[in-house]
C-alpha cells in the first residue's frame, strides 16, 4: 500500500503543479524589485519610513521573494528556497501585517504553509533537485 502512496503519478504531478504555481506567484510578487519607484513607495510605508535601512529591507524582501520563487518553480534547491520563503513571509506577516494572518493578511501565511510542505517533502520527482540526485 505504501508503494502506491509514494509512487502514484498523480501525486507527483500534483506536487509539481503546486510547487511551480507557488514559485511563479512568488517570483511575480518579487519581480517588483525591478521597479525603483514602487520600491521607494514601499519604503515610505509606516513600518519602513523611520528605519535607516527601510529601503534595504524592502529590497531584501522583494529580492528574497523573486529568488525563492524562481528556485521553487524550477525545483532547484527547493528546501533552501522554502526556508527563504518561510522567513520572508513570516517577516511580512508579523512586521508588515502586524500578525493578522487569520483575517487581513492571509496570503503570506498561505505561502508559509506551502513552503513548509516543500521544506518537509522536497520538490518531488519532477524537480531539478531530483535530477541532480541521480
Amino acid at each position: 500500500m505504501n508503494y502506491y502512496a509514494n509512487n502514484a503519478p498523480s501525486g507527483n504531478v500534483g506536487t509539481a503543479i503546486v510547487r511551480i504555481i507557488t514559485g511563479l506567484l512568488l517570483a511575480y510578487h518579487g519581480f517588483e524589485i525591478f521597479d525603483a519607484k514602487l520600491m521607494k513607495d514601499y519604503a515610505q510605508w509606516d513600518m519602513f519610513k523611520d528605519l535607516p535601512i527601510g529601503l534595504v529591507l524592502v529590497y531584501l524582501g522583494k529580492g528574497a521573494e523573486f529568488v525563492a520563487g524562481i528556485l521553487l518553480a524550477l525545483g532547484l534547491f527547493t528546501k533552501l528556497a522554502s526556508v527563504i520563503t518561510i522567513i520572508t513571509m513570516l517577516g511580512i506577516m508579523f512586521f508588515v501585517g502586524h500578525g493578522k494572518f487569520w483575517y487581513e493578511d492571509q496570503h503570506p501565511f498561505l505561502f508559509v504553509l506551502l513552503a513548509l510542505i516543500f521544506l518537509l517533502n522536497g520538490g518531488g520527482r519532477w524537480s531539478i533537485d531530483e535530477r541532480l540526485k541521480k
